[in-house]
């Protein structure tokens, strides 16, 4: 893939929604939960223009299961493709059936060629690409994937070098509940082994069934696994984490996604607000 990096402020999308449509829908990993959905762009003849590690805002009128009435619903999505790919994008989305809402929408009901209000806010931009930092720690949570797969495409990704990371090891601490669960699985697995050395994906089950066939780290992303597998915080400049995923994730390992400071188990080993970002 290639980099193709932007600064912030030259995406298509802007703080105002614009609808585009719903080009193509396909079910991703083993479980059938989640799907790959492509999106149509304002301007079909232009890539997105997104700054990498930002998110748009998804938006939709629905019917409210209980009241009966019409409700806007808003959702933050991060695509999953790059700004080499011209009049479209991608999100990765999990379907949770009825405890979803906007989601199930996305992954069930809407129909090819319907369209999906989006806007972007450059606020929304949390560290741009390309990274300084010589190692990178990533804890992803369920669709919190998102926003690593979008850092991984511009770290791995070929392009000229004033575009290309300093970073020379990524390493993914990713909780699933288990093997269905795991988002762009076999994408994560590929770039493992054609940059082995630089970047190293370990996969933390905490539902999986005890006679299954996996080998791998089970439980939850602990002190004890972030201490095993990711660069300590005495690395100082050289080190920056991105964290994403479910509300209780972020109050355990960093502290509420909203508070810059860090708490929980990443401020008790050292890693300070200028090296932990919260997506």
């Amino acid at each position: 893939d290639g980099i193709n990096l932007v600064p912030p402020g030259q995406c298509q999308f802007n703080p105002t929604f614009q609808s585009v449509p719903l080009l193509d829908r396909v079910p991703c990993g083993t479980g059938g939960t989640s799907f790959l959905l492509r999106f149509g762009l304002p301007d079909d003849s232009k890539h997105m223009g997104l700054t990498t590690c930002a998110c748009l805002l998804a938006s939709c009128e629905l019917t409210d299961r209980e009241t009966g009435e019409k409700t806007e619903v808003t959702r933050p999505y991060t695509p999953i493709s790059t700004n080499d790919q011209v009049g479209s994008f991608d999100l990765l989305i999990k379907d949770y059936g009825e405890n979803g809402f906007l989601s199930k929408y996305l992954c069930e009901d809407l129909e090819i060629g319907a369209k999906v209000n989006f806007k972007h806010i450059d606020f929304n931009v949390k560290i741009p690409a390309p990274f300084k930092q010589k190692k990178i720690g990533m804890i992803a949570g369920g669709t919190g994937i998102t926003p690593m797969i979008q850092a991984l495409h511009a770290i791995l990704g070929e392009g000229p070098e004033e575009q290309k990371s300093e970073t020379d090891e990524v390493i993914l601490l990713y909780g699933s509940r288990n093997k269905n669960d795991i988002l762009g699985g076999d994408m994560l697995e590929k770039w493992a082994s054609c940059h082995e050395g630089k970047f190293k994906h370990i996969d933390v089950l905490s539902h999986e069934p005890k006679d299954s066939d996996y080998t791998g780290e089970r439980g939850f992303i602990d002190e004890e696994k972030i201490q095993k597998y990711f660069p300590p915080a005495s690395l100082g400049d050289d080190v920056i984490i991105f964290v994403c995923g479910p509300p209780i994730m972020y109050d355990f390992l960093c502290g509420p996604r909203n508070e810059k400071e860090v708490s929980g188990i990443l401020g008790k080993l050292g890693y300070t607000s200028s090296q932990v970002f919260k997506f």
